[in-house]
């Protein structure tokens, strides 16, 4: 009479191989890099780079030893994103990270981030401020070059810089003044 023996699909992992974490991706919810970088709209080489800055840590891998990741890597790859859009360069986000870490105390990491957004916040209020007054600039000197549609066709280029179709008195923005100026 013969036995059935269920023989393993792959080895039971080595002590240096059980540090890798080799864990069955279906059963712990994970996804491979692949449908990682998918789902976030990100290169597979965007995500070794995370993985290279500390940025970014794979929960573990298959029995075929590939790179698997639990859920909360997709919003770590989203707020790197997000900082990115705030203007802060890989370099600066693994700075964050890093000094994050090193803190260790809940309370202390928060005020750290605080400290993080609020300067940033104000950076962004200040740009949003730039960007509303050169939006103005950009109305003004609109404005001020649809009188030029309808100047003779004729008229020489090196009468814009005193040009006398525009109501008296009228200052041309710095947009249409700086283009009209003699360069020497």
């Amino acid at each position: 009479m013969t036995s059935n023996v269920r023989l393993p699909l792959a080895a039971s992992p080595s002590p240096a191989e059980s540090s890798s974490h080799a864990v069955d991706d279906v059963a712990e919810g994970l996804v491979q890099i692949g449908d990682l970088a998918r789902d976030a709209g990100k290169t597979v080489r965007a995500i070794h780079l995370y993985e290279e800055l500390g940025l970014l840590r794979p929960a573990g891998r298959s029995k075929g030893r590939f790179r698997l990741y639990a859920p909360d890597a997709l919003v770590r790859i989203r707020w790197i994103g997000k900082m990115q859009d705030l203007g802060f360069s890989l370099t600066e986000i693994q700075g964050i990270v890093r000094e994050w870490e090193e803190l260790g105390s809940a309370p202390r990491a928060m005020v750290l981030m605080r400290a993080v957004y609020r300067k940033k916040l104000e950076e962004t209020r200040e740009q949003i401020r730039k960007l509303e007054a050169l939006d103005h600039e950009l109305e003004a000197s609109l404005h001020y070059l649809d009188t030029c549609e309808v100047c003779d066709p004729d008229r020489l280029l090196s009468a814009c810089s005193h040009c006398d179709r525009h109501e008296c008195g009228e200052q041309a923005p710095e947009l249409v003044a700086g283009f009209r100026a003699q360069p020497s």
